[in-house]
């Protein structure tokens, strides 16, 4: 695999958790595109020698997510849109259910520092299996990304303009963080 053996902690502080959400529907131009940063939350990355050893677990405060970014829309994302997406993201989408993410197998990905990590996500009182690859660059930059369908959870999509703004029910979740130097 090339990579360090040990256990590793990421968070805020050394690491980013971010949520990508795309609009559609006839009045998508009156939404954006959102990117929302998780802003409590914990991973472990326990790497072994041998990649099946290896081991991931993560969770993250459903009440931490805040909209960092609006993309496309028509006008810029004002603060009172960001105080109506948390709300909305608190009251409509998440509650207060936990996140957690804990691995079942992890594998090599091809001898190209790629690891195949399957486990399973409960989000929003839903536990449903997860699985996409967690890239680890020679320099020991980490990324991974990973589609969920909100609907495979339970969680309804937001619909706003009496449902001509939609957000896809589809949506992506990306980390990004850095192995420390060894």
């Amino acid at each position: 695999m090339g990579t360090p053996a040990g256990t590793h902690s990421f968070g805020p502080g050394d690491a980013s958790l971010t949520v990508k959400t795309y609009r559609e529907g006839v009045a998508a131009k009156a939404g954006h595109d959102l990117i929302i940063e998780v802003q409590r939350w914990d991973a472990v990355l326990e790497l072994a020698g041998d990649p099946s050893q290896s081991r991931l677990e993560l969770n993250a405060d459903p009440g931490s997510l805040h909209p960092r970014e609006g993309l496309r829309g028509v006008k810029p994302l004002s603060d009172r849109d960001r105080r109506e997406i948390r709300k909305n993201i608190d009251g409509k989408v998440l509650g207060n259910e936990p996140i957690a993410f804990r691995s079942s197998a992890v594998e090599a990905g091809g001898g190209d520092g790629r690891l195949e990590v399957r486990g399973e996500l409960t989000m929003a009182g839903a536990t449903h299996p997860v699985s996409f690859d967690l890239r680890i660059a020679p320099g020991g930059e980490l990324t991974a990304a990973t589609e969920l369908v909100q609907s495979d959870f339970g969680i309804k999509p937001y619909r706003g303009l009496m449902g001509a703004l939609k957000v896809r029910d589809s949506l992506e979740v990306v980390f990004e963080g850095r192995l420390p130097a060894a």
